[in-house]
């Protein structure tokens, strides 16, 4: 195909300037006290990397599920787990997690880098197809949607981390498995319901994500405000 170059780099660009726009906007949230570009950098690649590490363990187990709801909700877990292990294996050991509200900048940052390779690869399709309607849905509902979701359910993980900050190591791992948990079933009732709701009501769904998001703000000032003497006990 003489195009596909052309086809590549518009999918990247489609996939991944959305998810830099995002970036830009939860750093945003930690203009005081920002991470280090560096490491801004490594978690996004690594979110990024993350998604063809996620595949073809999809793809496995999808070999041996049938049953779409129950395939979707395993994927789910499937890939909050990654984002998580993916933050966890690059930046969240670090010095620089100095802070309760840096674990859930770093859970975002990591899921917007997945969110931009997986948004990528969605796009690649419509484009070869040289379907630029069907390319412009896709890229929009990505953006609105999809993306968001991916944020929201790797901000709960990194908001119910924080809330561990100052407790033990044993706090730490109970908190972060809580966290996946309730990521992944916030991520499995998304796509129980845009596969089960019609064409024309899954906007509505995308609203329920965007009134996610409106709470995760709020509690973002909430986690910026706790120290070790502020928590009494563990909110799980």
């Amino acid at each position: 195909m003489p195009n596909e170059p052309l086809h590549i780099l518009a999918a990247a660009a489609g996939g991944i300037l959305p998810a830099l726009a995002w970036l830009w906007f939860w750093l945003r949230e930690d203009s005081k006290h920002p991470e280090p570009r560096r490491l801004i950098a490594l978690a996004f690649l690594a979110g990024a990397v993350t998604v063809a590490i996620v595949i073809p363990i999809e793809n496995y187990i999808g070999t041996f599920i049938k049953d779409q709801t129950v395939l979707f909700s395993i994927w789910s877990g499937v890939e909050e787990l990654s984002k998580y292990l993916a933050a966890l294996a690059t930046v969240l050991w670090r010095r620089e997690d100095d802070e309760p509200v840096d674990a859930v900048i770093y859970m975002i940052i990591v899921a917007l880098g997945f969110a931009a390779a997986e948004n990528t690869l969605f796009l690649l399709s419509p484009l070869a197809g040289n379907t630029l309607y069907q390319t412009i849905i896709t890229g929009n509902l990505r953006f609105v949607g999809a993306t968001l979701l991916h944020v929201l359910s790797s901000a709960v993980v990194g908001a119910i981390i924080a809330f561990s900050f100052y407790g033990s190591r044993i706090d730490k791992l109970y908190h972060a498995v809580s966290g996946v948990i309730i990521a992944t079933l916030l991520h499995a009732s998304f796509n129980f319901f845009i596969l089960n709701e019609p064409e024309e009501s899954v906007l509505r769904t995308f609203g329920f994500v965007w009134l996610g998001v409106i709470v995760l703000l709020a509690l973002l000032e909430f986690i910026k405000r706790i120290r070790r003497d502020s928590l009494r006990g563990s909110p799980l």
